[in-house]
């Protein structure tokens, strides 16, 4: 199988690095209010602990809050018999299989590496495709664990979460520690610029990671095609988890927001937010550069 180096390595290295250098600013910012220079090396250590501990438990920690279960080939044989013909055809280890209890259709692969990926297909998404649909689905998802993406979102997830708390203490202790200790119109304007990094550093790793996971979108809805010789398969999927969603929409809850960036559509009904704060990119889009693929 031919597959396109989307270099997810060099941009799992420049989100790390673009997190950290915000995460080492704020603790600055920290350590200056309050006198206190271990604070940079406390949240250095936060963050990296934070990065290593959703990347090891990736897969556990996205099936627990689905309250997903495995599935024997007995149960599934039609996800067994796709799952490993396409793995074997990428020459990759063959995932678990797992099924979500939930009408909501969608799908989403999670694991540290080929060799501890799972693969996870709602009880919504089987009940609404058909056989070639579903294999187009399972192709795309495949493609995120073999280009390791897994790796790139959990990243992105575990260091947009520390950053967010990490300004939230900022926002709390640093100005207090600046009011404390300056007066004047210096210390106004310390105060000012510890209030907007607070507020812009969240934002700003935010950005980053939804970026990046719309890029993954694209990446994996490609090579997935490649990998099933049938990209109209997955355009004619993503028709129908668009118009099936807004009809059965995933309740928005912490525990399923935390998976959604890894679904293969957006679980939730429309588009509320603005697209530069989508974590997929518009299904039309998607749809056309498949069909595009497909030579129409």
């Amino acid at each position: 199988m031919a597959q396109r180096n989307y270099h997810n390595g060099l941009k799992t290295t420049l989100l790390l690095g673009g997190m950290w250098a915000l995460l080492v600013c704020i603790g600055a910012l920290v350590s200056r209010g309050t006198g206190q220079a271990f604070w940079i090396l406390l949240f250095a250590g936060i963050g990296l602990a934070q990065t290593a501990y959703a990347y090891w438990n990736s897969a556990s920690l996205a099936l627990r809050s689905m309250n997903a279960y495995p599935v024997s080939e007995l149960e599934r044989p039609e996800l067994y018999a796709i799952v490993r013909e396409l793995s074997e055809r990428a020459g990759q280890p063959m995932p678990l299989i797992w099924v979500a209890p939930t009408m909501t259709p969608n799908a989403f692969a999670t694991g540290r590496d080929p060799e501890h990926a799972a693969v996870c297909c709602t009880e919504g998404i089987l009940a609404i495709l058909n056989e070639r649909e579903l294999r187009g689905v399972l192709g795309h998802e495949l493609m995120h664990v073999y280009n390791r993406d897994i790796l790139t979102s959990s990243v992105a997830a575990a260091m947009g979460g520390v950053i967010t708390s990490v300004a939230q203490f900022l926002m709390f202790f640093g100005v207090s520690g600046r009011r404390d200790e300056e007066g004047g119109g210096s210390g106004l304007f310390g105060i000012i610029g510890i209030l907007a990094l607070s507020i812009l550093a969240p934002i700003a790793a935010t950005l980053i990671q939804f970026s990046i996971s719309r890029t993954r979108e694209f990446d994996a809805d490609e090579d997935g095609a490649m990998l099933t010789q049938d990209p109209l398969a997955l355009a004619s999927a993503l028709r129908k988890l668009e118009m099936t969603t807004d009809r059965r929409p995933m309740e928005d809850t912490p525990r399923t927001r935390n998976v959604a960036a890894m679904m293969i559509a957006n679980p939730f009904r429309g588009e509320s937010l603005m697209r530069v704060f989508s974590t997929h990119p518009p299904m039309d889009e998607r749809i056309a550069r498949l069909e595009n693929i497909a030579g129409y």
